[in-house]
């Protein structure tokens, strides 16, 4: 589990925004990563995905590092957001879009 949280902890070291969801946004796996790619496709930031179906290890390790039991999980700049339900009322609010920006991380929207 060791070498697992070190990964985890690289990836969103390594990207500005991170998405940790189960299958590929192209081919979302449950409803929940469905509507998180969905978010993030409308403001139109460019993002990293994890796809924790493929490993076990990071399936049960992203859960450990962010404290959060469920997936998908958002990271902005290393930081924790949250998941579907918390990505869709900040996108409502403004605040995911505003977050983004003021982390400096580009838009195509």
């Amino acid at each position: 589990m060791a070498d697992a949280q070190e990964r985890i902890g690289e990836i969103v070291k390594n990207s500005d925004v991170v998405l940790f969801m189960k299958g590929t946004p192209l081919f979302p796996q449950c409803g929940f990563s469905s509507k998180a790619v969905a978010i993030l496709d409308h403001i139109g930031v460019e993002f990293a995905t994890v796809d924790v179906l493929q490993d076990m290890d990071v399936r049960q390790g992203i859960k450990t590092y962010s404290e959060w039991p469920t997936i998908p999980q958002l990271y902005v700049k290393g930081e924790f957001v949250g998941g579907s339900d918390i990505m869709m009322e900040m996108f409502e609010a403004g605040e995911l879009h505003e977050m983004i920006a003021q982390a400096n991380i580009p838009t195509t929207n």
